[in-house]
């Protein structure tokens, strides 16, 4: 990653949530304390099936009584109907807000914001937006939300170099983060194989949760046999879904998102951890070799 560059993320958008029940609206609904997050301090959470399969990610920060969820553009209408199922009495509104933009800043966040290098730190920026350090990890870098307009002059001003959004990108796919439902499937990944504990994207003491039950018993029972993780890739790229097999033709896994570059192709796989150390594994008419990165805990 460029020192001191940014760029915005056409492919997230910003859900806002405001009203007195705000926090206590989604505290029971999602995975991540959001009693934690005000204007100092953001996180990362998931909205869960009650059977504990993944539906959505988001980063939440607050501006001015406001949540802000930054979430995938093209699934944030679901999000919104999702969630406004369980509003009842409550005293929140829901509401997309086109109006923001998201970008990902790289750079040193003290020296740039005045923040420490903390996952999730966060301060107001300008007169509506909010900068934070990646919840997940410090070294992502930061995460913006910002009006849409003017937002590329405003990231100038503070000091930051457009740069694309493919930078961004392989930076994501050598750290192993995912992004959304497209390393994720709905309906059928799971939190734990996705790296949310060691990602700060689960709190397993704030209490009830929607699909918290198969969440807990994966950690505390060892059920965690798949993990999503950074693979460098010999060969084409492989399309997301390919099936990896070991040399002798068993079931390894499957393919998730990944970008053909300069030097070789790279991307996220979920891996049987059994076969993980099997050598090459084969992705079509390429070879995957798992790469497990410094934040990842495996047995």
């Amino acid at each position: 990653m460029t020192t001191h560059s940014s760029v915005l993320l056409p492919h997230r958008g910003v859900l806002a949530i405001a009203g007195e029940d705000r926090k206590t609206f989604l505290q029971g609904l999602v995975t991540n304390d959001v009693a934690r997050v005000d204007e100092g301090h953001a996180v990362h959470a998931a909205f869960l099936t009650p059977q504990g399969k993944f539906l959505h990610e988001f980063f939440i920060s607050e501006r001015a009584d406001t949540l802000f969820l930054d979430c995938e553009a093209d699934r944030l209408d679901d999000l919104r109907t999702r969630l406004s199922r369980y509003r009842l009495r409550a005293k929140v509104t829901l509401e997309a807000r086109p109006d923001l933009a998201v970008a990902v800043a790289f750079g040193a966040a003290k020296d740039t914001f005045g923040l420490p290098n903390e996952a999730g730190a966060a301060k107001p920026f300008g007169d509506a937006g909010v900068a934070f350090v990646d919840p997940r990890l410090a070294e992502a870098g930061l995460r913006l939300v910002l009006p849409r307009e003017g937002a590329e002059a405003a990231l100038a001003e503070a000091g930051f170099t457009a740069t694309s959004l493919e930078v961004w990108e392989a930076a994501r796919l050598r750290l192993g983060l995912p992004d959304g439902s497209r390393d994720m499937p709905i309906e059928k990944a799971t939190l734990m194989e996705s790296g949310f504990e060691e990602l700060h994207g689960i709190d397993f003491k704030k209490g009830c949760y929607i699909g918290q039950e198969l969440t807990a018993r994966m950690k505390y029972r060892g059920l965690v046999k798949k993990r999503l993780m950074p693979v460098t890739i010999d060969g084409p790229l492989p399309d997301p879904g390919t099936p990896l097999t070991t040399p002798d033709g068993k079931d390894a896994g499957e393919m998730r998102s990944g970008l053909l570059k300069e030097g070789g192709a790279i991307g996220l796989a979920l891996i049987r951890l059994e076969h993980r150390t099997h050598g090459p594994l084969q992705a079509g008419a390429a070879l995957v070799s798992p790469v497990v990165p410094d934040w990842m805990k495996l047995p």
